[in-house]
């Protein structure tokens, strides 16, 4: 698996991340009561708004391991980079990390864009072109995924990298461990996934 990693000191413009152009956004209490299934069918709810692990399920849905190909490593200080207001419980200075979620066979399912604080991250991801599931499965470090806020919308950048048309769901939420919120992350699924978990939405007829 080919990784290309780009660290930069460069505080002041760190490089782009690919963030969705909303069409349709909610947070904590739509995700608490759950979205009607004519906006997002029952298996994408439980992959978007479920606290369990993205790349376990995309693992049991493919049939397939599921590597990470890091594009991006950098240190962005206490630059607020775009993200999600959350950014701000991720003590700074910090360092953003973008990668691409695929089968072994080369399909890329995901893309997720994570912030940590810097002086931790070797800690976490001691190998860093493992799922951070799996790293973090290996050091049996407890978690509670803490689902933020939900997106449906565009980006040119994720429809040449993934090779399909938008609009995408994605999602952010905020790791914690030991009462501490450990790292946010960004994920925006592919709808390649429809091959998996059926269509986006349901019509009125299948409710």
């Amino acid at each position: 698996m080919s990784i290309t990693f780009t660290a930069t000191n460069n505080l002041t413009q760190p490089a782009a991340w690919h963030r969705l152009t909303p069409i349709w956004q909610g947070g904590e209490e739509v995700i608490q009561k759950s979205l009607p299934h004519t906006q997002l069918a029952p298996a994408w709810q439980l992959m978007l708004l479920g606290d369990g692990s993205p790349t376990r399920h995309l693992e049991l849905l493919t049939g397939e391991s599921v590597e990470v190909d890091v594009i991006d490593m950098s240190l962005i200080g206490t630059d607020l980079d775009a993200a999600p207001d959350l950014i701000q419980a991720v003590p700074g200075p910090r360092l953003r990390r973008q990668v691409w979620l695929r089968t072994a066979s080369g399909q890329r399912l995901a893309y997720a864009t994570s912030w940590w604080e810097a002086s931790h991250i070797d800690e976490y991801l001691q190998n860093r072109s493992l799922p951070i599931w799996a790293s973090l499965a290996r050091l049996r470090t407890e978690l509670y995924r803490d689902v933020r806020g939900i997106y449906y919308g565009d980006s040119s950048a994720l429809e040449s990298g993934f090779g399909v048309t938008g609009p995408f769901w994605g999602r952010h939420y905020l790791f914690w461990h030991h009462g501490q919120p450990l790292t946010l992350i960004y994920e925006v699924f592919s709808p390649y996934l429809t091959k998996y978990l059926g269509a986006m939405q349901l019509n009125s007829q299948n409710q």
